[in-house]
């Protein structure tokens, strides 16, 4: 170990070496990616350097590689000429530009291709098969692609299509190129200096042995944080499918690997590297949503990562992983009103979080709720005031008055519930209730729509019926 750390304190910028200016954020896991094979999918504008990135990793590392651009491709460029040969068999007559042999291949413009090209393309990025034929050369899978072309984003690339999503999932690490803007200005002023050079022997093998020692590293890793990365990963995930950032069960194991490669590399490359920090990166660069054109929530984003880096920290029986693991608001609250021992300004953040996620209706069940068993007196006083407003509201019928007209919206609206309302069994103890919470919904504009009404009506009868069963 102590000559690893030798080896690490004398680490310089390895992209900085092949030419490659401004992406020393990158590096971990580009290195990660390098480390384990894994598919890699760079998205970018045109001229940031995606496919003079690739090409120059591939040429240090003596790589026999291909370089096709997708938007162009047919599948006879990939595999040659079809022939059956003399024991029936299919053989294929090979080209120079044929992936046979190929240590790599770079796929530009995938987001072009045609969609009957990008489902053969599918085998070779995944498992490295073509036709069924094990390429058994081929190790590095890369892709490069502008960002899609989407209703909701106006940056987005014309002719730039969203991968399929099973694609899309397949790429381990799909990786933001930086932006001209996020370049120091001494960054910028080497790039504009550049030249096209040729690696130097000593640069290329510097990149090797950093491969290697990034290996050593992985290697050595402690069974404890193991199965702290594997918590994390799976609380994170609970965390982004809260915030609607799902993630496949693939991309889960994915996820646990890249973090370990990245932290990894991250290591290899300065030995002071945070590992929440290197978490956090990895997180960012193993997210697949960028290649179908969504756009990820950074508070969102940030949030998930500091709770699941918490949890890692929690003993096995601390209530709050159970409930940051827990894919329902309303099951978060239901756990942490059961957790008796919850510091208050935990309860506080948890309920005050719940509550803002559940629909109208549910809501209002779930302050009813925290009244009846008490749960309330618990909450910081500006959450419990919040809460005792609405609950007030809900335990004595609203007083109201508006004058609606038949061609205003809200008169059908306001129809519904009252036909809503009576369908209430007037001797059920919990009909009062139910109709106050609807009332007063209607009251505060809260239901614009017939559907809104029916939708905060059946929200409310579920929810009540679902705390009072569990309680």
């Amino acid at each position: 170990m102590r000559e690893l750390i030798d080896q690490a304190k004398r680490a310089s910028s390895w992209l900085e070496r092949l030419g490659l200016v401004g992406f020393s954020s990158l590096e971990a896991p580009l290195l990660a990616a390098l480390v384990t094979s894994s598919p890699l999918l760079l998205i970018g504008p045109h001229g940031t350097a995606k496919s003079l990135l690739l090409t120059r990793v591939a040429t240090a590392l003596g790589l026999e590689f291909r370089h096709y651009n997708a938007s162009l491709l047919n599948f006879d460029d990939l595999v040659g000429f079809p022939l059956p040969g003399k024991d029936g068999k299919l053989q294929y007559i090979q080209t120079p530009a044929s992936i046979w042999g190929a240590g790599a291949v770079i796929f530009d413009e995938i987001s072009r291709c045609r969609p009957d090209i990008q489902n053969k393309l599918f085998p070779i990025i995944h498992e490295r098969r073509v036709q069924g034929l094990l390429l058994e050369d081929l190790r590095y899978r890369w892709a490069a692609m502008n960002p899609p072309s989407t209703d909701d984003d106006e940056n987005g690339y014309a002719g730039s299509e969203p991968l399929d999503a099973a694609l899309a999932d397949r790429f381990a690490f799909v990786v933001d190129m930086p932006h001209w803007d996020q370049f120091t200005p001494a960054e910028q002023l080497a790039v504009i200096q550049a030249q096209d050079r040729p690696i130097a022997p000593e640069d290329a093998a510097y990149l090797v042995s950093l491969i290697e020692r990034t290996k050593q590293v992985l290697s050595t890793i402690e069974t404890d944080f193991l199965d702290g990365i594997a918590l994390y990963v799976q609380t994170v995930l609970a965390l982004l499918a809260q915030g609607a950032i799902t993630l496949s069960p693939r991309r889960a194991n994915l996820l646990y690997r890249n973090v370990l490669a990245v932290n990894a590399a991250a290591m290899a490359l300065d030995l002071n590297t945070d590992p929440s920090d290197a978490t956090l990166l990895a997180l960012r660069t193993s997210l697949p949503q960028k290649a179908q054109g969504m756009v990820v929530n950074e508070v969102k984003l940030l949030a998930a990562h500091k709770e699941a880096m918490r949890c890692i920290k929690l003993k096995a029986n601390d209530p709050i992983r159970a409930i940051l693991c827990a894919s329902s608001p309303l099951v978060r609250l239901q756990l942490a009103v059961k957790a008796n021992k919850l510091a208050k300004a935990e309860f506080s953040r948890i309920t005050a979080d719940s509550l803002a996620l559940l629909p109208h209706g549910a809501r209002e069940a779930a302050i009813v709720h925290l009244f009846e068993t008490g749960a309330v007196g618990r909450l910081n006083a500006a959450i419990a005031a919040q809460a005792g407003e609405t609950y007030r509201d809900i335990a004595s019928a609203p007083v109201f008055s508006q004058t609606l007209h038949a061609g205003n919206s809200r008169y059908a609206t306001w129809g519904r519930v009252k036909d809503l309302l009576s369908k209430l069994n007037p001797n059920d103890p919990r009909a009062h209730l139910h109709a106050n919470a609807l009332a007063g919904l209607f009251a505060k504009s809260k239901l614009q729509t017939p559907q809104d009404a029916e939708c905060a009506f059946t929200a409310f009868a579920d929810t009540d019926q679902a705390l009072r069963l569990a309680a």
